[in-house]
């Protein structure tokens, strides 16, 4: 049949709503019989537009309608469906079926893998899976383009490409020899290439017989030569028409015509470069690809007619022209720097922007029928802006989705994996085991009863690897910890059981992907049974994991374990998760596609930062720039074209808000370019203005209005709650922070160590304390055994190795010291009597009780206190200020015969430190001296003394009716973990 002569093309601008304008015209057009739209066909470029359509329709008929037969065309994911709609099923030479997306993903890892291994360049199986990601993507450029690999060998390189791009090259080259063949074994064709052969062999057969009603592809901007051909075909049938959105038709002919491409030069060869990143490049590369011109495209007529682009139009197109033809603005009338309905709001925070966006969204809900979106590439700010509408009882939908790697079912596979990996780390395996899908249901209570007591008793440095270590460390308790760790014991064979047979597939090393998916799905089952796989997010990860474990065989042939999360990770990132519909009627939040042909009155262009609106443009690790522009590719820029032709269009509505956030999590944002021109165009009349009110809002919202500090806290407990024990480390406390001391003792709160922590100075202490204790206690002080014994500390394995490598060296030279010391005192007549032993004796009427590191007798029949220090001994100052008596009180309680069996007058009060001195590690020091000197107390004073003071403190605030005060004598109170429970900035420094 031959072609019509002036074909069908047309546009409907920006601000038009362009699914509404769509339907109008096609029921003005063929509505008059019944079964004339149910005829047609309409071309749309993906699922989301068939919906915006179909919604358009319904708007515009207002009764019963027989629709037109809708079929996406624009997305080579939707391939399959379109074979269905359009391939009829009796062709003599079918198109073979296209490669499994993920079958082709792991094909291709396992060429990477495998090139890679060849040139000594080995890469471990997820970074040979993103790989694959990018190695796809740019064939499928290649397969879109229709180009063939061949001319990557034709490429005239120079010699200015690096290394790097040749080795990348070369690798790509090697695979796209070798990816024939894959497909060849099996009887498939790439996704991109099948659609192409579909959308062809459909333009050939239409060209003899279109189909008898209408076809409109409308909303269609893929560039793909394939599409074009379609497209070309269906202007020129009789019946058939192309409706572009928002074609530039009042654009300059020089400006249109820099926009490119360009024909060669015809003296040097080369290319003028285009101009991608102008909104209108898309259009007039497709255009040129029909082979049509600009001038034969027509106004699309609706049943409301209209003549002219309003002024807002032609000021949007002024914003975005190129860059070189910016200079017109100072000349431009007002009427045409003008964006009338557009309000711009700047926050400071993205919480504030998403607060604000909130604020609009449910502003216009109070106008009957009023509607309004979200359209942003942030999907994060999407998240926030949706939790903020739920305060109010809105649920709203993000059409755009969300990743599978952060929906539940998706993050239980991420922590199972990685738990797995990092051989049951404590954080690691509390983060699996208090996953909300873990034992959900009946018995989700007793569960997380068990988890809890075992997070209480993991709590500090880092246990064993394994689940061995699990069990070491729970049956390895200290005194005070045996009663907490026999209650998290009698819970945890159970979830251990649970873990065994991940954790025994780990420990084979590498092996093949499909015994690690199969163990994986296998512990995942059993930790949450039916709930992983329920609703969306559970579907698509039981989908992911099927056909995972299905074409693993084709990936490669060994992966180590601990590769697996960033692998899963990986290929779950790029699976969108989309909400069932049923959020609110008059309400969206859309992603820059999704967006496309989507109405609103009110549009929320959210995001508008460099980097988000547009966003970076990923460069392609396989092909330089200069080879792809070579080869005809699209640049790395095109996505900033469309990202601002998808801004035109959302301008377009009736009401068009701006936002932005000043900085973002880290660091000050730099305003989108968008932002950037459509304020300079404005100039005076840039619209923040208007969202004034919506910014101050937004502060006022969460804003106290009157800031009232706490005062600093003095509680006054009655008598009878006040302790009458005390240890005699509390002494110090309870003087220098007596809330601190309140806080711990009558009010039994205490600081949770972090989970798998580092070591502290703190817990240094308490392992070299062990060290002595068992060294004393064993080895009766033997020189040559004390440096055997922190050997074996530093060898275990549940030591940190950051602390064994630093602290080692320090450790053994004060080790050696204090064996040596002992052992010249020994000689000398000193000996140790006792080791960490507890004694308590009844003064001022309280029980004073303490534990001393060491007890010596001395040459003279006196006794000497010792405790040992990690870190630097308390100041002769301090002693004199009434604080650091530990030792005097020690004493006291040794000359009262509060330790049992020993007897004798203290004199000798004495710190072992572990420290640097005179390079050397270890020293003495003491807070008393025989003669006076330094202004230090004679030993015969001490005790009397450090009981003198402690009557006073004990009548002050245990056995009295003092207050409490925080923070009495900072100076004296280094300890910090009540300041947030006294709300200690709020008051201090301005205290009554």
């Amino acid at each position: 049949m031959a072609e019509r002569g002036q074909p069908q093309l047309y546009t409907i601008p920006a601000h038009r709503a362009f699914a509404d304008a769509l339907a109008a015209g096609l029921i003005r057009q063929f509505g008059a019989d019944p079964l004339g739209l149910a005829r047609g066909l309409v071309l749309l470029p993906n699922n989301r537009a068939k919906r915006a359509v179909t919604d358009a329709f319904v708007r515009a008929s207002g009764g019963g309608l027989l629709l037109p037969r809708m079929v996406a065309i624009g997305d080579p994911a939707l391939d399959e469906a379109v074979g269905a709609a359009l391939d009829p099923a009796d062709a003599v030479d079918p198109v073979p079926p296209a490669v499994a997306p993920m079958q082709r993903r792991l094909i291709l890892a396992r060429l990477v893998v495998e090139e890679r291994a060849r040139t000594r360049q080995p890469v471990d199986a997820a970074e040979a899976v993103r790989l694959a990601g990018d190695l796809a993507h740019t064939l499928d450029q290649l397969l879109v383009e229709e180009v063939a690999p061949r001319a990557l060998r034709e490429i005239d390189l120079g010699e200015e490409l690096s290394a790097h791009w040749r080795r990348a090259l070369d690798l790509f080259e090697i695979v796209l020899d070798r990816w024939p063949g894959e497909l060849a074994r099996l009887g498939c064709i790439d996704l991109a290439d099948r659609r192409a052969r579909l959308l062809r062999r459909l333009a050939l057969r239409w060209k003899d017989t279109p189909p008898p009603g209408f076809v409109c592809a409308a909303g269609v901007t893929d560039t793909a030569p394939a599409v074009a051909m379609l497209l070309r075909r269906v202007a020129t049938m009789p019946r058939g028409m192309v409706v572009i959105s928002d074609l530039a038709t009042s654009m300059e002919d020089q400006e249109w015509q820099a926009l490119g491409p360009h024909a060669p030069d015809p003296g040097t060869g080369t290319r003028k470069r285009s101009i991608e990143t102008h909104p209108q490049f898309h259009l007039k590369l497709l255009l040129e690809r029909m082979g049509f011109n600009r001038a034969e495209v027509m106004r699309w007529r609706d049943a409301s007619e209209f003549d002219a682009t309003p002024a807002r139009g032609t000021a949007i197109a002024n914003a975005l022209a190129p860059a070189d033809f910016t200079g017109k603005w100072t000349d431009l009338p007002a009427a045409e720097r003008r964006l009338t309905g557009i309000a711009a709001a700047e926050l400071a925070t993205p919480a504030e922007e998403a607060q604000a966006i909130a604020l609009a969204l449910r502003e216009a809900l109070e106008t009957p029928e009023r509607t309004a979106a979200l359209v942003t590439p942030d999907r994060a700010l999407a998240r926030r802006v949706a939790a903020h509408c739920g305060r109010w009882g809105i649920e709203i939908d993000d059409s755009a989705g969300r990743p599978l790697s952060i929906l539940p079912s998706g993050t239980l596979l991420l922590a199972l994996a990685d738990a797995a990996a990092q051989r049951f780390a404590p954080l690691a395996l509390l983060t699996l085991l208090k996953h909300p899908l873990v034992c959900a249901g009946e018995g989700r209570r007793p569960w997380l009863d068990g988890a809890r007591k075992l997070d209480r008793v993991l709590r500090g440095p880092r246990p064993a690897a394994g689940l061995d270590g699990i069990d070491a460390h729970l049956a390895d308790a200290p005194r005070r910890e045996v009663a907490r760790r026999a209650s998290a014991a009698a819970w945890w064979p159970h979830a251990r059981a649970l873990l065994a047979p991940m954790e025994r597939v780990f420990a084979g090393g590498e092996q093949p992907l499909a015994a690690l998916v199969a163990a994986l799905r296998e512990t995942a089952q059993a930790l949450c049974g039916d709930f992983l796989w329920s609703g969306p997010a559970g579907r698509a990860a039981s989908d992911f994991l099927a056909g995972l474990e299905v074409r693993a065989a084709e990936g490669p042939a060994l992966v180590d374990p601990d590769s697996l999360a960033a692998l899963l990770r990986t290929l779950m990132d790029e699976i969108a998760v989309r909400p069932p519909q049923g959020g609110h009627p008059r309400l969206a939040i859309y992603g820059l596609i999704e967006a496309r042909l989507q109405p609103a009155d009110l549009m929320i262009l959210g995001g508008l930062n460099e980097g988000v609106w547009p966003g970076q443009s990923a460069p392609d690790p396989w092909l330089a720039p200069r080879i792809r522009v070579a080869l005809g590719l699209p640049g790395q820029e095109r996505g900033i074209g469309m990202a601002a032709h998808d801004l035109a269009g959302a301008l377009g509505a009736p009401r068009a808000l701006l936002t932005r956030a000043r900085r973002d999590a880290t660091q000050p944002a730099i305003a989108s370019r968008f932002w950037l021109r459509l304020q300079a165009l404005a100039g005076e009349t840039w619209a923040r203005g208007r969202a004034l009110p919506l910014e101050r809002w937004t502060r006022d919202l969460d804003d106290p209005a009157i800031h009232e500090p706490a005062d600093q806290p003095a509680p006054v407990p009655p008598a009878l709650l006040r302790p009458k024990k005390i240890a005699v480390t509390d002494v110090d406390r309870l003087k220098a922070d007596p809330y601190a001391f309140y806080a711990r003792a009558i009010l039994r709160l205490s600081a949770l160590d972090p989970v798998d922590a580092d070591p502290s100075a703190a817990w240094r202490g308490t392992a070299v304390h062990a060290i002595l204790e068992e060294w004393a206690r064993e080895d009766a002080c033997h020189p040559d055994k004390l440096h055997d014994r922190a050997r074996a500390m530093l060898n275990d394995e549940r030591t940190h190795p950051m602390m064994r490598a630093l602290w080692q060296p320090r450790l053994m030279q004060a080790i050696d010291w204090i064996a040596l010391t002992i052992a010249e005192q020994g000689e000398a007549g000193r000996s140790v009597i006792a080791v960490e032993r507890r004694g308590s004796i009844d003064i001022a009427g309280v029980t004073l009780n303490g534990t001393f590191d060491r007890l010596d007798r001395m040459p003279d029949g006196t006794l000497a206190v010792i405790d040992y220090k990690t870190g630097t001994p308390p100041s002769p100052a301090a002693v004199r200020a009434g604080f650091s008596l530990q030792l005097g009180l020690l004493g006291l309680i040794a000359e009262r015969g509060g330790f049992e069996g020993i007897s004798g007058v203290t004199r000798g009060f004495e710190y072992w430190s572990l420290g640097k001195r005179s390079d050397q590690f270890g020293y003495v020091t003491s807070p008393v001296d025989p003669a006076g000197k330094n202004d230090k107390i004679l030993p015969e004073q001490f005790t009397a003394i450090a009981a003198e003071n402690f009557a006073g403190v004990a009548g002050r605030w245990l056995t009295g009716s003092e207050a409490f005060t925080a923070k009495l004598h900072p100076e004296f109170a280094p300890y910090s973990e009540y300041d947030q429970l006294m709300r200690r900035d709020e008051w201090y420094g301005r205290e009554r």
